[in-house]
């Protein structure tokens, strides 16, 4: 999971401060590194370790110029925790080409090895948007002549190069100097990406991103989404050229829904508030049908499942209240590089108000339970608060695989999920009673609001993988390439 943007403006103008904008409206979904790179007669960089509010300042934005931009931040799947896999990247030769993107290429070993380590050639990195970046560039060059610049037959051509070699999940943009932006989306469409549009004294404007709340910070009018296996070219005319260049089924990823992306965001005409909101509703049902005692009051595990305990708490007659102060300075811990720090921010970010646990009977509701951490931690605060009773409501159903497309959830065995029932689960939490929502309740939730999408991807909620390349080989790739990059963290004193 990462956030990215990419901006083609008006001649004469630079779009690094709308750049800078957007990444600040999708740091949520990276806090690794961030970069952007613009262009001139030449590109210019700047990337970092960290936040972008720490990246970046008044002397390396000065120098970000130009209408053509693209800015990332990262949340490290593959590839360690250095400034070298921080994106974006580009190349100069033997055509110029900058590049971000948000997803996971489950392939990368092998792709290393066969088009770089049997070649000669060698990455400056780790990060496997360089072997996308790569294997998009090469194409292109393939088809250039004297003389010649690329133009959307050639960059299409070059987008379907990376649809057959480059597997896995991953939606990009890329500017092009002297030629324009092209932006795509993998066959399946697993990761989002939306393209928007504005009209200013100086000119037209194109962005890509990966949440339409990028595009609403900078005053952009939502055109569409981009379809799964999609490629958009818009060259020096300011004209949007579409392909659609694969036929696989669109399954865009639940938790982008459940857990990822900002609430006031739209991915695939699916609105993420009236979601969860509608989560929150398919819960309460649940509770009462299972005949689960009723809480004096609902309280969401800040922030993602507030829309849904707000909604769960009035379907279900009860008051909702707001029982755990979250410390705005601390970082999303399921994104956290590293269990080590993982486990040290959990008991920094969260304190209970007293006030609304002592003598009751609390429910509180969460987006997710993954590794159990966080959620055991949270029922021991509400009880040395002094609550009475602890119950528990999952906005998603018990996670039992592990994600190649680019979310970081490691191993089967790190799941609470993998080998405990319910119950069991319930107990090792330390809960009074645990409801999970309902797979198919989860997708009718998030299908209301685009009934054109047949499926969403439920991998993780049930280890079939709709690319239906990833092997156990390959997850055991994944892993491995985790495991060693969080050991690194560690070492570095991350």
């Amino acid at each position: 999971m990462c956030g990215f943007i990419g901006i083609y403006g008006p001649d004469g103008v630079d779009v690094a401060g709308e750049i800078y904008e957007g990444l600040l409206a999708v740091q949520h979904r990276g806090q690794d590194a961030a970069g952007i790179i613009t262009f001139t007669d030449a590109f210019h960089v700047k990337k970092g370790l960290g936040l972008v509010l720490e990246i970046f300042n008044e002397n390396n934005m000065s120098r970000l110029r130009g209408n053509l931009g693209v800015g990332h931040v990262r949340y490290p799947t593959v590839g360690a925790s250095r400034k070298d896999d921080a994106q974006p990247f580009h190349l100069t030769f033997p055509i110029g080409v900058a590049m971000a993107h948000n997803g996971n290429v489950t392939n990368f070993n092998e792709l290393h090895t066969k088009l770089f380590r049997s070649s000669g050639t060698r990455l400056n990195s780790s990060c496997d948007l360089e072997v996308i970046l790569y294997v998009f560039a090469q194409a292109l060059t393939e088809r250039l002549r004297p003389g010649h610049r690329p133009n959307a037959e050639d960059v299409f051509a070059a987008v379907k190069r990376v649809y057959q070699d480059v597997k896995g999940a991953y939606s990009v943009v890329a500017t092009i100097p002297d030629v324009g932006m092209v932006c795509f989306r993998d066959p399946f469409g697993i990761k989002p990406c939306v393209l928007g549009e504005k009209e200013t004294p100086e000119g037209h404007w194109f962005a890509c991103a990966s949440e339409t709340t990028v595009l609403d910070v900078n005053g952009y009018t939502r055109s569409f989404d981009i379809d799964a296996g999609e490629a958009i070219f818009i060259g020096t005319d300011r004209k949007i050229q579409r392909a659609k260049l694969s036929d696989k089924p669109h399954r865009p990823c639940i938790f982008e829904l459940v857990y990822f992306a900002r609430p006031d965001s739209l991915l695939d005409d699916v609105s993420v508030y009236k979601t969860r909101v509608r989560f929150g509703e398919a819960l309460a049902k649940q509770w009462k049908d299972s005949g689960a005692p009723m809480p004096d009051s609902v309280i969401p595990i800040p922030d993602s499942s507030r829309d849904a305990a707000l909604s769960m708490a009035l379907a279900l007659g009860v008051p909702y209240r707001e029982g755990l102060v979250k410390n705005r300075y601390i970082g999303r811990t399921f994104i956290m590089p590293n269990q080590a720090a993982r486990q040290n921010s959990i008991r920094r970010k969260l304190n209970p108000i007293r006030l609304e646990f002592e003598g009751k009977d609390v429910l509180l509701v969460d987006d997710s339970i993954v590794r159990g951490n966080t959620a055991r931690k949270i029922v021991r605060m509400a009880r040395e608060a002094g609550a009475r009773k602890v119950y528990l409501a999952s906005c998603s159903p018990p996670l039992v695989a592990p994600c190649p497309y680019g979310v970081d959830m490691a191993s089967k065995r790190e799941f609470i999920a993998a080998n405990l029932t319910e119950q069991e689960i319930a107990r090792a939490l330390d809960v009074d009673h645990l409801v999970y929502l309902e797979r198919e309740a989860m997708n009718e939730a998030a299908r209301a609001g685009n009934p054109k999408i047949e499926k969403f991807c439920n991998a993780c909620f049930t280890g079939e993988y709709p690319t239906g390349d990833v092997t156990v080989e390959r997850l055991l790739a994944i892993e491995e390439d985790r495991t060693t990059n969080r050991k690194e963290k560690i070492s570095c004193g991350g």
